[in-house]
């Protein structure tokens, strides 16, 4: 079997470095002088968002040579493929159910009907029951008290989908119930937390897709261990414990009550997670009617996503545009920069979304990818971030896009969101004019400092300007726009995979560091010899064995 040419070596491709060419010496700036109306062309709204686009080195011929590629990479079909349940995910075989985890009210036709919708509401139907008698204080603990924390232990997509979604809405939360989410194996994160709880008003939900997850099994292990020494039986200890998985049999073993086994999926993988029963934590937090208007806005992108023309589709334009800043710009990192301190942990969370799916070197045929893949993502809530990371954004050697996030309406008290959006749009202004030499040297000059002088502190206050950036605001912040605004996010990665040609939706190289801790821990527990180790880690053992002998 022929294997299909690489994207690189498509028409669409060598167009568009040529056409890069032809921009190589173009300023942003001078863009925006040559069309003033530049801000009200390149931009697109749906479902609660508005995105700007307009700082981004291109032109009407960019996006008509990106659509070409769109087509050479046959996107179309592709978006058709995800959503009628194709085996997207070639490696394991299985489709991407998470547009399904939100479709339930759909009128849409596609594989999404059917006994795996019929499961899904009746698994929804019960966890939101359960969530909603948690938050009325209808489930008690073995002491027949009410519940007052709820501790979600899981990890990666178990964790950070719902941790930041039950940060984003104080507000909601149920008077006397307390969430907590401890992810990390070190075990100084649950016994902080458990330092602040009572074991008799404790449950802890075990968040697993496969129930065999190292750090959360062990945090499950130390709760468990946490009940019996306040003098809980194995029987007691059950009844302060939930699961969300999709081993039932395996959560059953460990002691999770069948009642209180919330199922998921095997085609949601952990990081599109957040819309199944791994959201119970935000149900439990911040209700269900919170978690339903959640998987509305993401409901409402999909929609948009698949039936949206690309001049307009916002999570197509987002793709495509990272495309172009990767492959044609040289731009391998991208800042994320949320300025609404609610989504303080976005940034986190699209880390794994973007470059735990995006960060392969082989093609889905299994082709050595000849070209980038992958942004590094990362940030930090504004307008903190201004007075540490923007230096680089704005000054260092090498340019870095910037996605930044703000709401039309206030989200906080109007005078200080209106600091926020003044910060914002300065930042994003700054990053595209800079200051000139020559601007620099106007001002060093009017501090009364001799020519050299001047000369000499104006290299150092010269900012180069024509750096990109995109402008992203909720028209108010809502678990609506929320979901919307992750589900834009998926679907600009699924773009970008299906443009280089990759699975978005496997994960090998997680598992690869996983067994090799495996054997490391039984060297150090000195069940296994190290002598098969590199030279390096042996010696990191000898260290730690010496320094601290076991007794």
């Amino acid at each position: 079997m022929t294997s299909p040419l690489l994207i690189d070596q498509s028409p669409a491709w060598k167009a568009l470095l040529k056409h890069k060419k032809t921009l190589s010496n173009t300023a942003l700036k001078t863009l925006f002088e040559q069309n003033p109306q530049r801000g009200q062309t390149f931009k697109a709204s749906a479902a609660g968002l508005y995105f700007d686009y307009s700082k981004n080195l291109l032109t009407d011929e960019t996006l008509k040579l990106l659509n070409e590629l769109a087509d050479s990479a046959q996107l179309p079909a592709a978006i058709e493929e995800l959503f009628s349940g194709a085996d997207v995910n070639n490696t394991e075989q299985r489709p991407a159910l998470h547009t399904a985890l939100r479709a339930l009210d759909s009128n849409t036709d596609t594989a999404n009907e059917g006994e795996f919708t019929s499961s899904l509401a009746q698994m929804r139907n019960t966890m939101n029951a359960f969530a909603d008698r948690l938050r009325q204080g209808d489930e008690r603990g073995t002491s027949g008290k009410a519940f007052r924390d709820v501790i979600n232990l899981g990890i990666g997509g178990s964790d950070l989908g719902p941790r930041m979604i039950v940060a984003a809405f104080p507000e909601l939360q149920a008077e006397g119930l307390r969430s907590h989410f401890a992810a990390n194996v070190d075990s100084d994160v649950l016994k902080g937390i458990l330092s602040q709880c009572q074991p008799e008003t404790t449950l802890f939900l075990i968040s697993s897709k496969s129930f065999s997850t190292l750090e959360t099994l062990s945090n499950a292990g130390l709760a468990r261990q946490w009940l019996s020494n306040a003098g809980f039986d194995n029987t007691q200890i059950t009844c302060h414990f939930a699961a969300m998985t999709s081993q039932i049999e395996k959560a059953t073993t460990w002691g999770v009550k069948p009642e209180r086994i919330f199922p998921m999926d095997e085609g949601v993988g952990g990081r599109f997670s957040l819309w199944s029963s791994i959201g119970l934590p935000i149900a439990i937090a911040l209700g269900s009617d919170a978690f339903s208007q959640l998987l509305d806005g993401a409901s409402a992108m999909d929609k948009h996503f698949r039936n949206a023309d690309f001049s307009e589709n916002l999570p197509v334009l987002h793709g495509l545009l990272s495309i172009w800043s990767i492959n044609f710009n040289g731009h391998h990192s991208r800042a994320v920069l949320p300025y609404i301190h609610r989504l303080g942990e976005l940034p986190n969370y699209l880390q794994q979304l973007t470059m735990e799916s995006l960060g392969k070197r082989v093609t889905k045929t299994g082709q050595p990818c000849t070209y980038a893949t992958g942004p590094v993502i990362w940030g930090s809530e504004g307008t903190n971030g201004q007075h540490s990371c923007h230096q680089l954004l704005l000054q260092g050697i090498g340019a870095v896009p910037v996605d930044f996030v703000a709401t039309t309406k206030a989200h906080c008290e109007p005078l200080q969101h209106q600091y926020l959006v003044a910060n914002c749009f300065a930042q994003s202004r700054a990053l595209m004019l800079g200051k000139s030499y020559e601007q620099a040297l106007e001002e060093t000059r009017s501090l009364g400092l001799s020519e050299d002088e001047a000369a000499q502190l104006a290299m150092h206050k010269a900012i180069p300007g024509n750096r990109v950036s995109n402008t992203l605001l909720l028209e108010e912040f809502n678990p609506h726009t929320l979901g919307a605004l992750l589900a834009f996010y998926e679907h600009s990665v699924y773009v970008q995979s299906v443009i280089w040609q990759i699975n978005a939706f496997d994960q090998w190289a997680v598992e690869l560091g996983k067994t090799m801790s495996t054997t490391i821990f039984e060297v150090l527990e000195k069940t296994a010899s190290k002598h098969e180790l590199d030279s390096s880690s042996q010696a990191l053992i000898n260290h730690i064995q010496a320094s601290h002998p076991t007794p």
